[in-house]
């Protein structure tokens, strides 16, 4: 394998490929973990475009529910101080957040709903409010807040996998890397595959896709446009607000001001790349957060030998704008040939009765 190393310029592709290798067994743990919000965002996403309704305000959802998760579980710790203890090391404080951040999802996609639905406004001045009022609010209250040092109820404990499972040879690090998580990363997981299943093999999904394509043919045969969409927007709040809640009680335990920087815009793009299905979202969520993992390994433990030379002399700023670069790459090569439902993005009226 080494003289192929020693080949020109292909043997640099080989060292890259090799090193990218290295780079996904060592920090898979890590990139299953950065993946998780990204794939719930892209799965709010599908819960909304699928059903018809486009939400650009996934980002200032997940800020939201970032914020109201820390603070509920911050005062819950002070009213009812607890051991941690479970599986996940919980406490009812972060019980108390987890639930505060799913319902400040629930209340945005509801807020999205009625302004795309029954007042049907355009929905991506819509999902613009949200984030932008999302950004004001939550850093101003976050300044007033940070004044008073106010404490932090923790976060979720991560699983320990059996040693059996993790020590088996050639896959023992694919369970480390998918098993060796918190509750909000995990569900990630679960959830993608669940809606998969539900969206493509279900009665809800087959209504949910036709009330996204056709609309009107969907009412003729009974299904009630309105409140499928209504239903389909608020529930996908509920993943926004598990994406937030990753970020405070589950990979960190604090808030900083615009924490989420851009992650809501990058699930939807996860969204297109993955072909508006849960499962491709949530494998272009995990590209991306290699993307993330590859750029911070090459400028923290860079490859030996040349081309360890070639990637140190090239600017750490270049690295850590790898993600974003690979977001519109992917973006310019897969839009065109990505077919979104027939119908998003367009307000229903239902015809007049005679």
């Amino acid at each position: 394998m080494e003289a192929l190393f020693d080949i020109p310029v292909l043997g640099l592709l080989v060292q890259l490929v090799f090193y990218a290798g290295e780079v996904l067994v060592r920090n898979g743990t890590i990139i299953v973990a950065l993946a998780a919000p990204l794939a719930l965002g892209a799965l709010c996403g599908v819960m909304n475009e699928r059903s018809g309704v486009v939400n650009i305000g996934i980002e200032g959802m997940m800020l939201s529910s970032a914020f109201a998760g820390w603070f509920a579980a911050s005062a819950a710790s002070q009213a009812i101080p607890a051991e941690a203890g479970g599986i996940f090391g919980w406490t009812p404080a972060l019980l108390v957040g987890l639930l505060a951040a799913l319902l400040t999802g629930v209340l945005l996609s509801a807020i999205h709903a009625w302004l795309s639905i029954t007042v049907k406004a355009d929905q991506i001045i819509s999902g613009t409010i949200i984030n932008i009022a999302a950004v004001g609010v939550t850093g101003y209250l976050n300044l007033l807040l940070s004044q008073g040092s106010p404490p932090t109820a923790g976060k979720f404990a991560s699983f320990d996998p059996p040693d059996v499972l993790v020590d088996l040879p050639v896959i023992g690090w694919l369970f480390r890397m998918f098993l060796a998580q918190g509750p909000v990363t995990m569900s990630a997981i679960i959830l993608a595959v669940v809606l998969q299943i539900l969206l493509f093999r279900s009665r809800w999904g087959l209504r949910t896709r036709a009330v996204g394509e056709h609309p009107r043919a969907a009412e003729t045969v009974g299904i009630n446009v309105i409140a499928s969409r209504y239903r389909n927007v608020i529930l996908g709040g509920v993943f926004a607000g598990l994406a937030g809640a990753w970020f405070t009680l589950d990979f960190g335990n604090s808030f900083q001001t615009n924490m989420t920087q851009g992650r809501g815009f990058i699930a939807l793009a996860a969204l297109i790349f993955g072909r508006w299905h849960p499962i491709g979202g949530y494998a272009a969520a995990l590209l991306f957060a290699y993307a993330i993992s590859l750029g911070t390994a090459i400028r923290t433990l860079p490859p030996p030998d040349t081309l360890g030379d070639i990637l140190t002399a090239i600017p750490p700023q270049a690295f850590s704008a790898l993600p974003y670069v690979i977001t519109i790459i992917v973006l310019a090569g897969v839009v065109g040939r990505s077919v979104a439902p027939a119908s998003v993005g367009r307000p229903y009226e239902r015809e007049a009765t005679t």
